[in-house]
């Protein structure tokens, strides 16, 4: 995600950092480049032992809203794409607080904002459609990234800043194994199918859901059909928000 700036970051104030804690780490994707860019002890944190596995020491499993960490632990805490997946999100952020001398951070995406294009011509148009009937259904905030900040406050924070970061994905040729899955996955409607049960959480029927996934499908064959003479691009960006506060 950040392979090509880390300007975004730059109110973290990293060159400064003994301390980070990166919380809901998972494999540890931020873990890295934080250890990067602080000469500092970064500790990643997740709920899932299988996740920590691959964010490299030092590690420590545990609960985003119950920190096993004494007060003032660590001059920064930040996470990404964590608050998203929270009921209450606030109350993660002032556990952060807690635990934190200095500085807490988020960086979430608004995912009702991603944009997609593509050269198949029907991608976008269900791409939207799918997004709105998975927002519709599911019972988090995923939208949440633009209104941190108004989290950071609720929470007790002085808002730092909050700056967008637009994360690009593409696919062209010549097409990796990561793209050929993807194209896969649309062409036999199972990307769709997991999140089957979040979209019909919604107001949307069984049977506009079978349509949709119809029409998936097809755009499938039609993304490998162009894959198969490496005409196929895409791009989706994504917009994230990283909101620093600053501990009273």
């Amino acid at each position: 995600m950040w392979g090509d700036s880390r300007e975004a970051l730059s109110d973290l104030q990293l060159d400064e950092c003994e301390r980070v804690l990166d919380v809901g780490c998972g494999t540890g994707e931020l873990t890295r480049v934080l250890r990067e860019e602080t000469d500092g002890t970064v500790v990643g944190l997740d709920a899932d032992t299988d996740l920590l596995s691959a964010a490299g020491d030092p590690t420590v499993c545990g609960d985003a809203t119950r920190l096993p960490f004494t007060d003032d632990s660590f001059d920064l805490v930040v996470c990404q794409a964590l608050l998203i997946n929270l009921p209450d999100p606030e109350d993660a952020v002032r556990e952060f607080a807690r635990v934190a001398t200095d500085r807490v951070a988020a960086i979430e995406p608004n995912n009702a904002a991603v944009t997609v294009e593509s050269t198949v011509d029907a991608e976008p148009v269900l791409a939207r459609r799918a997004r709105r009937l998975f927002l519709d259904g599911v019972r988090t905030d995923v939208t949440l990234g633009s209104d941190a900040a108004d989290v950071f406050r609720d929470a007790g924070l002085a808002v730092v800043s909050t700056t967008q970061y637009d994360q690009e994905q593409r696919i062209e040729p010549p097409y990796d194994d990561a793209a050929m899955q993807a194209a896969q996955r649309k062409a036999t409607g199972s990307g769709l199918a997991h999140d089957r049960d979040t979209i019909l959480n919604g107001e949307t029927t069984l049977d506009e859901y079978d349509a949709l996934r119809e029409r998936w499908r097809s755009m499938g064959r039609d993304v490998i059909e162009q894959m198969q003479d490496e005409s196929y691009e895409r791009r989706e960006t994504v917009p994230f928000f990283v909101t620093v506060g600053a501990v009273p």
